[in-house]
């Protein structure tokens, strides 16, 4: 399994956010990989969940592709919930939440984007070889982030 260094809380997290994917989210804190390192949540306009899984996402996305070589970049990163715990600590209530992340080098998905696009259809092409061996090049990997809203 590679190694996915936890991202730098030197930088202001809205400015890193802002910078990557021109959005502005209304946060700060830190990426949440532990409680106290978690994210704070200051306003939402939209149901907590979605909210989680956006910023989970975006926290996968930096960590396996954005600051990483162009050979060890990931692709096709998926983000999926696991489990949800309410945490009461010291009177605090947290989101502890575990994802499932799923990626694939860029370069081999690449490869497997082409031989599907050149080869789907015809009566050669072996499609559940093709997904068979998509399957097998895909990286499981499983993270917790915590949340706490503040507003």
């Amino acid at each position: 399994m590679p190694y996915f260094p936890p991202l730098s809380t030197e930088e202001n997290l809205q400015d890193v956010i802002k910078s990557a994917f021109d959005s502005d989210i209304p946060i700060s804190g830190s990426w949440g990989y532990t409680q106290e390192s978690v994210t704070l949540i200051t306003r939402l306009d939209i149901p907590i969940n979605q909210f989680e899984h956006i910023f989970a996402s975006m926290r996968a996305y930096i960590e396996m592709n954005m600051t990483r070589v162009k050979e060890e970049r990931y692709g096709s990163i998926n983000v999926n919930e696991l489990s949800r715990e309410d945490v009461i600590i010291d009177g605090q209530s947290f989101h502890k939440l575990n994802y499932e992340i799923t990626a694939m080098k860029e370069d081999i998905y690449a490869s497997f984007i082409k031989e599907y696009k050149e080869n789907y259809g015809k009566e050669r092409f072996d499609l559940t070889a093709h997904f068979n061996k998509r399957k097998e090049a895909t990286l499981h990997r499983e993270v917790t982030h915590w949340f706490k809203r503040v507003n």
